[in-house]
């Protein structure tokens, strides 16, 4: 059974932006922005805004104790975009990425945006990016919880093709959300009520800002709509936060190494989390992650049982059967 509210979809060539539904062309997008030693890039991805082709956007950012020239890149885009493309948000030092995105999001949605996209500092977003987020949303109710994603063109350093992110192979959603991120920051649109959600629930120590929202947004009954098309230059590098290693093999061997300690210990984080704030989530959300948080505190056989609750497992069969291990050894 696929998660309620859950949806893939191959979007293909989405509308020009002015055949974007009116409810949804007129509006601005906050797209918020984090920057940490990132000089090597932000021309680059700096450039890649200014030609989207939906021109309705404003650039929250903030410099996250960056020792480079980053902030004086960005305080010169701001002095050429001007205050109605631009605006600084000011205090912390360097909070680290999930926090600083966070107070990003806070800024925005305390202004009144209705759209919101996060961006990495080193990435190139395709002309249409912020046009195809939009387009996938235009149809979900204000009052809706909505979270985009997409696929990313993974590139090296000087922007050469090295392949695609994978795709989607099963409908995304909760609880399988607790097992594995498929959204991906750089790709992320999220409507107002989704933003709203976020920011209502406080994220555990050491979780990924993207990885929260992607959460939250679908343990809350929001929809998770997976565009199966790329939308940007992913650059892999040594500075990356987050690579995307090439291929299903390749990622179970990396999450084999890693072993189970770091997993668990995020995935108990992230339940105790939601536990804490279970008002705010879905009747189904709240009954799955009942059973789910007795089985952390449970013998194996009721591990074996949570096992069993439906959609809880990850998009492959590799990655699935090392979760299963984790989650019965942990």
């Amino acid at each position: 059974m696929a998660p309620s509210g859950a949806r893939q979809i191959p979007l293909g060539s989405p509308p020009p932006a002015s055949r974007i539904p009116d409810r949804v062309a007129h509006h601005a997008v906050a797209i918020l922005l984090s920057a940490h030693n990132g000089e090597r890039f932000l021309h680059e991805q700096l450039d890649s805004l200014i030609r989207q082709t939906h021109q309705r956007w404003v650039l929250y950012w903030r410099d996250d104790g960056s020792s480079d020239a980053a902030q004086a890149i960005l305080q010169s885009f701001a002095a050429y975009a001007g205050k109605d493309r631009s605006r600084f948000v000011p205090g912390g030092g360097a909070l680290g990425a999930t926090r600083s995105y966070l107070t990003l999001l806070a800024s925005a949605w305390h202004d009144q945006f209705r759209y919101f996209a996060f961006a990495d500092q080193d990435d190139v977003w395709f002309e249409d990016k912020v046009t195809r987020g939009l387009h996938a949303l235009s149809d979900v109710p204000p009052d809706v919880p909505a979270l985009y994603c997409a696929r990313q063109e993974l590139v090296d350093e000087q922007l050469r093709y090295l392949g695609k992110s994978p795709a989607c192979a099963r409908e995304a959603g909760f609880p399988a959300a607790l097992t594995q991120n498929i959204a991906t920051g750089c790709t992320i649109v999220m409507n107002r009520a989704a933003a709203e959600v976020v920011l209502s629930l406080p994220p555990p120590e050491g979780t990924l800002h993207d990885w929260w929202c992607y959460i939250t947004v679908s343990a809350a009954g929001g929809r998770i709509v997976s565009d199966a098309s790329t939308v940007l230059h992913y650059r892999q590098h040594v500075g990356n936060l987050v690579g995307s290693p090439l291929g299903t093999l390749r990622r179970g061997i990396a999450a084999l190494r890693r072993g189970p300690g770091p997993f668990m210990a995020m995935f108990r984080g992230h339940v105790a989390a939601l536990q804490a704030h279970s008002d705010l989530l879905s009747d189904r959300a709240r009954a799955d992650l009942a059973v789910i948080s007795a089985a952390l505190a449970g013998n194996l056989r009721d591990k074996l049982s949570a096992l069993g609750v439906p959609d809880f497992r990850r998009q492959t069969w590799l990655e699935n059967l090392v979760f299963r291990i984790w989650f019965l050894l942990g």
